[in-house]
């Protein structure tokens, strides 16, 4: 093979490559989801019936979403947890209101007694939202609520 051919084809092969590497790392570009609107609530049950702690929020990715997990903590307990646990904690049912976007929605019934084991004071929630395409995101304190007696 002459040196004529050989130059122009490595030089082809390696813009070719470029361009490749360039196109893949523009397709795989994915965004993180994003958790916006979150509110969170609770509501001590009476001689009606149950109370219930709640959490809504609305959680958006470019792929679309997967799962939201949530866990309510004591601010008073010092837990903060961490993003790997709370892939282990209850997930949130999401409704999708667009392809990208989900109100996402989270209540755990409170029976008297759980009421009374309930450390009153200021609560917070942390949440891990999950998109299709596998990003995440961990959110600490997604919303902040009080237990009262």
């Amino acid at each position: 093979m002459s040196k004529r051919v050989l130059v122009p084809s490595v030089i082809g092969l390696v813009t070719l490559g470029a361009l490749t590497a360039g196109g893949y790392a523009m397709a795989s570009t994915a965004t993180q989801p994003t958790v916006e609107n979150g509110t969170a609530g609770y509501t001590a049950p009476s001689q009606r019936g149950e109370g219930k702690l709640s959490f809504t929020a609305d959680v958006s990715d470019d792929s679309g979403v997967r799962e939201v997990r949530v866990v309510a903590w004591p601010a008073s307990s010092e837990l903060d947890p961490t993003e790997s646990e709370l892939r282990y904690v209850d997930e949130a049912e999401c409704r999708s209101t667009s392809d990208e976007t989900s109100h996402c929605a989270y209540t755990l019934k409170v029976t008297r007694q759980d009421a009374a084991d309930l450390a009153e004071g200021t609560w917070h929630v942390s949440v891990l939202a999950t998109a299709k395409d596998g990003g995440t995101t961990f959110v600490p304190r997604a919303a902040t609520f009080d237990v009262t007696r």
